[in-house]
């Protein structure tokens, strides 16, 4: 027979409380046995009647989670193939980085950094396209059209939004990250979101070198991740 785990709690009339886990082979019997504190010891119970197995662990008054057996989550585990992309097999990926040229006192150290972090990881300079764009609304048709051209394992997508006075902060950073996302969908190439939308010059700065890393550098290496990631266990 199953045994079931129940959860009683003793209030004492000085509001006391303390509570006391107990196992019982049937709800049948836990029943039993809380009503049984309550005349016997003339206190008033609670009682949780919420029956599990006893694999099943009570956590916190009246709910509970399921604890899976340690070897079968081994087991199941192991048994999961897993695909990753890597960053040590980057040669012979080729890529392109499209750039806004808006706020190029940010977006020129973010691709710079882009660029260090390619060549860090063996990527040759000929094995990348740069592709200046005028602002970031117009960085999602130019990605989408490199994607589609097979030239390229993944994308980069490199601009600084500012907040301004107006609203048009809202549109233009909304647009460049929706852009970017259906470039990536409509082509099937990995386009990497590096748009930084920042409220001042001060934070987009800080993100393009300053304290605050070099966010180019950190598009690069994703790009180099999803690209691995397609060229090896995705592509059709």
């Amino acid at each position: 027979m199953a045994s079931f785990a129940g959860n009683c709690s003793l209030v004492l009339p000085t509001t006391t409380t303390s509570r006391q886990n107990l196992i019982f082979s049937s709800p049948h019997q836990l029943y039993n046995t809380c009503n049984n504190y309550d005349k016997t010891t003339n206190l008033t119970t609670y009682s949780s009647l919420s029956f599990r197995p006893l694999h099943q662990v009570h956590q916190g008054y009246g709910s509970w989670i399921e604890k899976p057996k340690r070897n079968d989550s081994v087991k199941q585990i192991s048994a999961v193939r897993q695909l990753t992309g890597s960053l040590t097999s980057a040669e012979g990926l080729h890529f392109a980085i499209v750039v806004a040229r808006f706020n190029e006192i940010v977006t020129r150290p973010l691709l710079e950094g882009a660029l260090d972090t390619f060549k860090k990881y063996s990527v040759k300079e000929e094995d990348i396209d740069v592709v200046w764009v005028p602002g970031s609304f117009e960085i999602g048709v130019v990605a989408e059209k490199l994607g589609k051209s097979r030239k390229y394992q993944a994308i980069v997508c490199i601009g600084a939004v500012v907040r301004g006075d107006t609203t048009h902060y809202d549109a233009v950073a909304n647009s460049a990250a929706s852009g970017v996302l259906s470039a990536g969908l409509n082509s099937g190439v990995p386009c990497v979101f590096g748009v930084l939308t920042c409220d001042n010059m001060d934070q987009a700065l800080n993100r393009a070198g300053g304290k605050s890393g070099n966010k180019g550098s950190e598009a690069a290496l994703t790009a180099i991740e999803m690209a691995s990631l397609f060229e090896h266990h995705l592509k059709n």
